[in-house]
């Protein structure tokens, strides 16, 4: 099978309250398929989807109970330790709570830590030896 994430979905309270958090802190706009139920935005061939945590933990069947880490975190890689700061301070400006301050890290980067408003932490991450195409997707080679 071919490599394919395709859709991240996010379980959140108050789905305003977060969608309006990744409209303003990031200027990114809902997708075509948004609605009061459900909101998506595009990212160069994965989709960041937004739902209220009851229903996606019914839907998924488990409790909707969250405590702790829970062992995953999503990333913004940025193309320059500047980048990296601004959409930091755009995100804790607009709500985002400050888990990590950009630092040096220990693999020849740079990087920081917030949380959503639901508490999903999030990297913004630079490297000097990323490079992205044209879509702005990170390249591994």
């Amino acid at each position: 099978m071919k490599p394919r994430l395709n859709i991240v979905t996010l379980g959140v309270k108050d789905l305003q309250k977060s969608s309006f958090f990744y409209q303003n802190a990031f200027s990114w706009e809902p997708a075509n398929g948004s609605d009061e139920n459900i909101v998506f935005f595009n990212h160069g061939g994965i989709v960041l989807a937004l739902y209220p945590l009851d229903k996606l933990a019914k839907d998924a069947e488990i409790p909707s109970e969250r405590s702790g880490f829970s062992g995953v975190t999503l990333a913004i890689n940025q193309d320059s330790k500047e980048a990296l700061i601004e959409t930091f301070n755009t995100a804790v400006e607009n709500g985002a709570k400050i888990l990590v301050e950009p630092r040096e890290t220990f693999w020849g980067g740079f990087d920081a830590y917030f949380a959503d408003p639901d508490n999903h932490p999030w990297e913004i991450a630079w490297a000097p030896f990323w490079k992205f195409d044209e879509k702005g997707s990170l390249v591994l080679e």
